[in-house]
Order: structure tokens, then sequence, then C-alpha cells
């Protein structure tokens, strides 16, 4: 067993998750309680004209379940389920099944559609990767997939409790480093990501370490599913959590904390989810792929026309989706957030896309940003140091962008906006640290605050 997988304690996260998931069933105040393996939505809003589909894409089978996790990042399999854009293209047999936390999606790849699992669906990066290198499956077992699309930028946020505002914690953290030392030798400042070693712990992390907070010295950091981060914020069990929308913006509805900052604040135009299939599958159906490509392309199309974000929202908000009340999504979908601080943003340049965005397409998975992914794994000691000489051939055999151009351009996808390099080229963040992918070991030894040496 790898040293990775023994980082995770897998048996440990199962067990919290599990623990977890049932504390939400219980309490039912978070919504309609995830469903471990299942949990589909069969309902349809809407129906799309069928479109002209030629026998050479005719999908081989009509048939595909979907896992998924209620946070905005799913809205476009939800929408092309919803408005019928996968009917359309001949997925007219497409289950979501809303998974309990990335953990129980884990499990469900691992077995697939024939065991009672997924094929595919919604994740955090790398998890494609891990999950193709067997270091965060059961018995290590190699599990190959392909990442075929991203779903969204931005939607996600840093969520601190009420009763550390006012000390100093924001975007920029210097002035309130006194708190984490004081903290430190006594209850530590605790803080949860919803899956170790992927986005969302990385946001916190990097938000963390660039106001000279040590995330693995200075803080205590945990696993909770995304749905059960507000029940435990609320219990005071932990002073902050990082996931997606409706989660962090549900905390300053609910009076009980504020946000200390967007995601989009961080890194502007940042890759968060995405969709990724296991490889046997696609293989054993490219036509269906492409199709239910093209299905998800046109749902992020719809998406980021801003005229359709409130039936979004209340498509989303329903019961068999996030089941909570639609105002929660419609601001933070409109780029209106109340911090709950004081502070207001009214920008719809930091709300969530879908396909395009300032820097261009959000849909194409670009391969620079699995590199990102890999190297801030590095970084962190999550991956050992040799990934970074093996980090373009794993990227090559998982990031199928190659298909998601083929399905986009048998959609009559205009060419302006099918990407022609692989490379989004260099990033900025919020603190000036900028990352080349081509030069990842360089983007290394910038950062002050990292666990492995460069």
């Amino acid at each position: 067993m790898s040293e990775f997988f023994h980082q995770i304690s897998r048996r440990k996260f199962i067990v919290t998750a599990t623990a977890s998931a049932g504390a939400v069933f219980l309490k039912g105040c978070l919504g309609n309680p995830p469903e471990p393996g299942g949990g589909s939505a069969q309902t349809q809003s809407g129906a799309q004209p069928v479109a002209n589909i030629s026998p050479e894409q005719t999908p081989e089978t009509k048939t595909v379940k979907l896992g998924y996790v209620p946070i905005v990042e799913a809205a476009p399999l939800i929408i092309a389920k919803e408005k019928g854009f996968f009917a359309k293209y001949g997925m007219t047999d497409v289950e979501l099944s809303k998974q309990a936390s990335w953990g129980s999606a884990r499990d469900n790849i691992e077995i697939g559609s024939a065991g009672g699992g997924i094929d595919g669906g919604q994740w955090q990066m790398p998890m494609p990767h891990l999950i193709t290198e067997g270091l965060i499956t059961k018995g290590n077992q190699k599990i190959p997939m392909y990442v075929l699309a991203q779903l969204i930028t931005h939607g996600n946020g840093i969520a601190v409790a009420s009763k550390h505002q006012g000390k100093g914690i924001g975007l920029q953290l210097a002035s309130a480093k006194s708190l984490f030392t004081q903290l430190k030798s006594s209850t530590p400042f605790t803080a949860a990501f919803t899956f170790p070693h992927v986005n969302q712990d990385f946001w916190i992390r990097y938000w963390l370490a660039a106001g000279g907070i040590d995330p693995d010295a200075d803080i205590k950091l945990l696993t909770v599913p995304a749905a059960q981060t507000v029940a435990n914020m609320k219990t005071g069990t932990m002073d902050a959590f990082s996931t997606g929308d409706p989660w962090p913006y549900r905390i300053v509805k609910d009076k009980i904390g504020f946000l200390a900052a967007l995601t989009a604040e961080i890194w502007k135009n940042h890759p968060e989810e995405y969709f990724a299939m296991r490889a046997d599958w696609v293989d054993k159906n490219p036509k269906a792929t492409k199709a239910l490509l093209k299905g998800i392309m046109e749902a992020q199309q719809w998406l980021d026309n801003f005229d359709n974000r409130k039936e979004a929202a209340t498509i989303l908000a329903g019961r068999n989706y996030f089941n909570l009340s639609e105002e929660i999504l419609a601001g933070p979908f409109q780029g209106k957030y109340d911090m709950g601080d004081g502070r207001t943003i009214d920008d719809k340049s930091m709300a969530p896309y879908y396909w395009k965005d300032e820097k261009g397409s959000v849909s194409y998975p670009y391969k620079s940003h699995d590199m990102w992914f890999i190297t801030e794994s590095v970084r962190w000691g999550f991956l050992p140091k040799d990934y970074l000489t093996k980090a373009n051939a794993l990227i090559d055999k998982v990031n199928r962008e190659d298909i998601w151009k083929e399905a986009a351009k048998e959609a009559g996808i205009p060419a302006a906006d099918i990407p022609t390099s692989t490379s989004r080229g260099v990033e900025e963040f919020f603190d000036g640290v900028k990352f080349d992918p081509k030069q990842p070991e360089a983007y290394l030894k910038s950062l002050k605050i990292k666990k492995v040496s460069v």
C-alpha cells in the first residue's frame, strides 16, 4: 500500500463520512439527505428538439449513470438532464445519482454501474488522476479514468465562524497571524474541506499559506462532507471550511458565519471541478461519450445566459437536488455576495461561469491546469517529487481534451470557442505568485510555505 494511501487514511475517512451523512439524515436541517450510491433524480422540466443525429454519431448506448455532489459545480449535469440536452443528442436514459460524499463517489466509480455504482460524473481535481494511479482506491487498484470537460469556474468560498469576525480574517491574513498563533497553543483553529488532497483542500491551504499560516503546523484540518459543513459550524466543532456554493453562502444567510474569501478572489477564473468517466466506459462508447459532452456543453452555454440563472436556481434548489431555498443560489449566480462581515460584492465577473470567462473557455479541459493540480499535490507532500517529471505522461493519459474538441466540432461550436493550445499559459494568484506550467519547479521554489524541498 502506498504512502499516499496511508496519508489519506481511507478507513478513517469512510467512517467519518458515513457518520456525517447519518447526522444529516437525522437532523434533517440541510436539505435532502445524500443517498449513498443512489438517489437518482429522474424528472425533466424541459424538452429540446432532437438533434439531427447521423448514423455515424448515434450513441452506442442511451444509458449511463453519473454521480454528482449537490453544489453548484454539478449544475451542467443537472441542467443537461432537466432541460433535455442529454436527450437531444440521443442520451435518453441518463441517471443522476446524488453522492453522500466524495468518498462515496470514489467508492462508486471503483465498482462502476454494473456493480451498482457509477460510470462517471463530477470530480474534484486531481481525483481522476489519483484513481487512475490507484492512489486512493481500495487495494490500490488502478482504475483508468478520462477527464473530458471542466464544469465550472468560481462558485466556491471560505466560510469562517461568526466568533472570529473583526479579528482580521479576510482575503489577506497578515493582521490575523497573532490570532492563529494564540489559538495554536490552546485550541487550534480548525478548518475543513470535503476531501483530502484535492480542490477544496488546495484552496484553503493556498489562502492560509499566502497569509503566512502553515496549514500543517498552525491549524487543524478535517475532512467533512459538503452538506455537513453548516451543521458542524453551528455546533462549533470547526472554525472554517472550504467548499462550493450553496454551503458557504448558507453560512451568511443563517447568520452563523461570514465569507473570508471567494476562490474567485484567490485565483480569478480558476479551474474548479470536472466531468470525468471511467476509461473503459468511454472506450466502449465513444459516440455516447461525445453525446454526453454535447449535452453538457449546451447546458453550460444555457447557464452562462444570465437571463436563465433564476430558472437554474429554481431547478437546482428543488427537492430532487439541493432541497433548499433558491434565494441561497440567486445572489451568487449574479455575482452578488453579502460577505457577512460588512463587505459586499456586486460583480458579475465574480459569479460562477460554465462555458466562457474573461480568459476564454471554461468547458475545455486545459492540460496546463492538470499540471497545477499535480504540482500543488507535490507542494504539500501528497505526491512524491518525482511526479513533476512523470506529470506530462500522466496528464496525457488522463486528460482527453481531444474528445472534447471532437464533440465541440460535431456540435457546431464556433472555431473561436475551441482552444488551439492545451495550455492557458501563465496563471497569477491574488498574492502575486505566478505559475508557469512549463516550469512547475520554479513555482514551487517561489513559495515560502511548502512541504517539498526544491
